[in-house]
C-alpha cells in the first residue's frame, strides 16, 4: 500500500481512482456517447462540466491508467481520448449503478432506457458490448459471431435513446 492510500480495502481503492462527482461520467460518456475530443466531453455532457475540471479529470484518468491520449490522426491539434482495458472493465459497474438508479431514483424515460437494456441484457450484453468497445478503443477486432448477422450493442443501445426522444417529441 502507498502512503497517499487510505486502506488496502478493494472499494477505497476504486474509489480513490474513480470516485470523484465527474470520473465515471467521463467514462459513461466515452462508452455510451462515443465522445473521444476533449471539446465533445465538454459541450455534449448533460451535467455541464467545467472545462479545467474536466481537464484535470482526463489527466487523473490517463495517470490511472483508466484512458489514454493520443494525437488524432485526423486533426494534428486534437488530442484522442481511449478506453484501457481497465476503463472498458468498469462496463459492469456502470450498469450496475444504472439499475440501482432505475430502481430507486427518478431516472427520465430517455436516460434511463439504455440502462433498463443493460440491465435486461445483463452480463451476456455486457461482454458483447465490451467487445465492442475494445474495438473501438483498443483496435482489438471482435472474435466470434459474424458482426454482419447482429445489430451492434452500441448502435441498439443508440437507436433505443432515439427512439424515447422522437416518441417524447410528437405532439
Amino acid at each position: 500500500m502507498r502512503d497517499d492510500q487510505r486502506s488496502g480495502c478493494p472499494i477505497n481503492l476504486t474509489l480513490e481512482v474513480v470516485g470523484d462527482t465527474w470520473s465515471l461520467l467521463i467514462i459513461r460518456d466515452m462508452m455510451f456517447g462515443k465522445r473521444r475530443h476533449f471539446l465533445d466531453l465538454l459541450t455534449k455532457s448533460e451535467e455541464g462540466i467545467a472545462s479545467n475540471i474536466l481537464a484535470d479529470r482526463l489527466k487523473r484518468l490517463v495517470e490511472q491508467g483508466i484512458i489514454t491520449k493520443a494525437e488524432d490522426p485526423s486533426h494534428k491539434q486534437k488530442r484522442i481520448y481511449s478506453l484501457t482495458e481497465q476503463g472498458i472493465e468498469l462496463l459492469p459497474v456502470l450498469a450496475q449503478m444504472s439499475g440501482w438508479g432505475l430502481k430507486y431514483l427518478p431516472v427520465t424515460e430517455e436516460l434511463g432506457i439504455r440502462a433498463r437494456l443493460l440491465e435486461e441484457g445483463g452480463p451476456k450484453l455486457w461482454g458483447e458490448f465490451m467487445s465492442e468497445l475494445r474495438e473501438t478503443h483498443l483496435g482489438i477486432p471482435e472474435g466470434g459471431r459474424s458482426k454482419s448477422r447482429r445489430i451492434p450493442v452500441g448502435a441498439r443501445l443508440q437507436a433505443a435513446y432515439e427512439a424515447v426522444i422522437a416518441r417524447r417529441r410528437k405532439p
